[in-house]
């Protein structure tokens, strides 16, 4: 019992503990850390507690909800990995009230393992093979530095059936117990780790040999870098350059001030002794502890890197996941191809596939006059509202053959097709269509992805939808947390229809995944459209709990409580009742009449449990009940008659869509089969540091062509204005020129070596 009541109260301090620490680090109060984390703790979701909980955390949103669920989770690996350590110290006699303090005290889990290391069950080493020979005595005596003969003190400890020969080899074997020490005192690792990272530096060059094998890594084949500011996409090419054994790559930091660090520590005299562990500090440095530092360094900048690279991708996908939807048309859908033809399928409002068949309007042989007249008959027959075109092979050839026909009355659009045909061959694919071919199936994803990216893109491994840098490189466990979390965000703040959303999407919403989703799909293939949000109660497995998390984030089209078609959670309907009746009017009638809205006092209704934020969201949902936070859809158009890189002249200046963000700036699909890239110098008229802050993916630009490479098929794009273009010329022309910055510089090639090994 004593033992239980101690375990508690310790949960206890180590939770106030970790609040603090959370609070302090995240700029936030404990109270709004504590109540996060008592929300997480009892199941809630990330877009729950942010949409419906406030009052409770202070109005913080999603991104600070996860930073304290991801803070924490990493506090607790902390803790599990401090007791584990305690017990192991434990278990072989050594640990001390000192040792403990020690392993308490350590705030991260490089400092917690460098107190773990001296005592860490290690394979044999030459420190413990010079222990078996007895010469540990040898090496205290020495480590104290005094004024002694080591020769003469070595002599004693020759043993030959031990293998110590001479007094050369005692000396030795001191000596490596010494380097042993040095290399895992975590005082020195500590101050170590922080040169190497503060003043490092990253050296690469190319493996002698390898030059036109690996061209693509050109630009790193003589590069040095700070290890403080190398960029996420430049550590994580020349590791790849480096795992595909192109490029050879240290981190090294300056060694004098390395060894005027070791030497300050452990060398306390100046005789022979001394002599004796400079020779131990300096074997221990250059055979211990430098490749243990550097392998520290790769894995924290590798950390690092991946951090900066998931960003970026989570970020890319958010975007392309919110685009602009078509909405609820019949549309044509058109997966382009040049010899084996264009998958052409017709979509009802709802994405259900009506009819497919294949057109060739590009093998000539009378092929163009019958794919017009297939296309005007089946555009007649379904009353197709809009065309979706795949951006692929023959993509820009399909798109002039459909236009061509001037069929008047709806829109003709290109679709990034990233993804789909890694859709067409999925199990969803498949259950989804059993008895089509892949071709047909990525047809009806072109075509619903124009109606709704969202709904489309969930079904794909979002690693697959062509955004993001080195995506391959990273840390996959954290990048696909990320990008469901990401899904997640998305699925959550637009909101799902709950009669008419696949599997996949339900499985995204709130406090539900896979297995509810699929519940859920089964009862209403059972029982017919839901009426209700209560009615969610009844289906298989679906408790209050989940009930709690999802209601508010599903929707019932025309349903009877109106408030059911809003993101208004089922737990304040009654309170809405109660502002509605206080005005003399109808839930309806709030929802439908400004004026009526007006008249309602938040103040009046505000409670223990509910506070002005979530007074306010409610009363901007009965205004606008489920809106969509999306954009609205804007057509859009290549230029016509640049369809291919051969088209492309220097100065053209073309309407493009961004398709993909990088810390190094952005790529353009400008209609020829290539994305172009605007390096981040040529973002804007102004220094920008991060590309999120000018572009956003799928938004429309106008770009200038600045350099055309055909071979290399790379293409270098500017967004700056030409006012800027003439200033700057001028500028230069008036002034003296600033002499150039010494040593290799990065420049445009680096940046569009990116442009032929696009993500892979």
């Amino acid at each position: 019992m004593y033992g239980d009541k101690l375990n508690f109260a310790i949960s206890i301090v180590k939770m106030i503990s970790h609040n603090k620490k959370v609070a302090s680090e995240l700029s936030l109060t404990e109270k709004q850390v504590s109540a996060t984390r008592e929300l997480l703790d009892e199941g809630a979701t990330v877009p729950f507690i942010s949409r419906y909980r406030k009052e409770a955390t202070g109005s913080l949103d999603e991104v600070q909800v996860a930073a304290i669920r991801d803070r924490m989770q990493a506090l607790r690996e902390l803790d599990k990995r401090r007791e584990a350590i305690l017990k192991s110290l434990s278990d072989l006699g050594v640990l001390t009230r000192e040792l403990e303090e020690k392993v308490n005290a350590a705030e991260t889990m490089a400092l917690l393992e460098d107190v773990y290391l001296p005592y860490r069950p290690k394979r044999k080493t030459r420190a413990t093979a010079a222990r078996e020979k007895g010469l540990q005595p040898l090496s205290d005596l020495l480590f104290e530095q005094q004024k002694i003969d080591p020769e003469a003190e070595a002599e004693k400890y020759i043993d030959a059936e031990k293998g110590v020969v001479t007094a050369a080899d005692a000396l030795a074997g001191a000596r490596d117990i010494i380097a042993e020490l040095v290399a895992e005192n975590a005082d020195a690792r500590a101050k170590l780790r922080d040169l190497f990272l503060q003043k490092g530096t990253f050296n690469c060059k190319v493996i002698e040999g390898k030059e036109q094998e690996g061209i693509k890594y050109k630009d790193y084949f003589d590069w040095s870098e700070p290890v403080k500011s190398a960029p996420s996409h430049r550590i994580l090419a020349m590791r790849r350059g480096e795992k595909e054994q192109i490029l050879w790559l240290e981190i090294t930091p300056p060694e004098d001030e390395v060894m005027e660090i070791l030497h300050r520590m452990f060398v306390k005299a100046g005789n022979a002794a001394s002599k004796q562990v400079e020779l131990a500090v300096a074997e221990g440095y250059k055979r211990l502890l430098k490749p243990s530092m550097e392998t520290e360094i790769r894995l924290l900048t590798k950390k690092r890197a991946d951090e900066e690279a998931i960003r970026v991708f989570a970020e890319n996908a958010r975007q392309l996941l919110l685009a602009a939807p078509l909405g609820q048309k019949q549309v044509m859908a058109i997966d382009p191809g040049f010899r084996t033809g264009c998958k052409v399928v017709c979509l009802d409002a709802q994405g259900k596939l009506l009819e497919y068949t294949a057109i060739f309007p590009h093998t000539g042989a009378g092929g163009e006059k019958e794919a017009e007249k297939t296309v005007r008959h089946l555009v007649e027959k379904y009353e197709i509202e809009a065309i979706a075109i795949g951006n692929g092979t023959a993509g820009r050839e399909t798109e002039a053959f459909i236009r061509k026909l001037n069929l008047n009355g709806f829109m003709v659009v290109m679709v990034n097709e990233s993804g789909a045909s890694i859709y067409s061959a999925s199990p969803i694919a498949r259950e989804e269509f059993p008895d089509k071919d892949v071709t047909v199936r990525g047809a009806v994803s072109i075509g619903r992805r124009l109606m709704d990216p969202l709904a489309e893109l969930v079904k794909i491994d979002p690693k697959s939808i062509g955004v993001g840098q080195y995506q391959h490189d990273v840390d996959q466990a954290k990048l696909q947390a990320s990008l469901d979390d990401t899904v997640i965000s998305c699925v959550n703040a637009v909101g799902v229809e709950l009669n008419t959303a696949s599997k996949q999407v339900l499985s995204y919403v709130s406090g539900l995944g896979p297995q509810l989703a699929q519940n859920i799909v089964e009862y209403r293939d059972q029982n017919g459209a839901f009426k209700k949000r209560d009615e969610l109660k009844k289906v298989s497995r679906l408790g209050g709990k989940a009930f709690e998390q999802a209601a508010g984030f599903l929707r019932i089209r025309d349903a009877k409580n109106p408030l059911d078609t809003s993101a208004v959670h089922p737990e304040r309907y009654e309170l809405v009742e109660k502002m509605a009746k206080g005005i003399g009017a109808t839930v309806e009638g709030l929802m439908s009449d400004e004026a009526l809205r007006k008249k309602i006092r938040l103040q009046d209704y505000v409670s223990q449990d509910v506070g002005l934020p979530t007074l306010n969201d409610i009363l901007a949902e009965l205004a606008k009940p489920g809106r969509d936070p999306r954009e609205q859809f804007e057509s859009f158009e290549f230029a016509e008659g640049v369809n291919a890189i051969t088209d492309l002249k220097v100065g053209m200046k073309l309407s493009g869509i961004v398709t993909n963000i990088t810390a190094f700036g952005a790529f353009v699909d400008i209609g020829v089969h290539q994305d172009g890239l605007v390096h981040l110098s040529q973002l804007a008229n102004r220094f920008v540091k991060d590309p999120n802050d000018v572009v956003k993916v799928q938004q429309r630009v106008e770009v200038t062509v600045t350099e055309v490479d055909i071979n290399r098929k790379r293409i270098a794009l500017s967004m700056k204005t030409e006012e800027h273009a003439r200033e700057k010329k001028h500028a230069k022309t008036e002034q003296p020129q600033p002499q150039k910055p010494r040593g290799k510089q990065p420049d445009m090639n680096e940046m569009l070596n990116a442009l032929k090994n696009k993500f892979r």
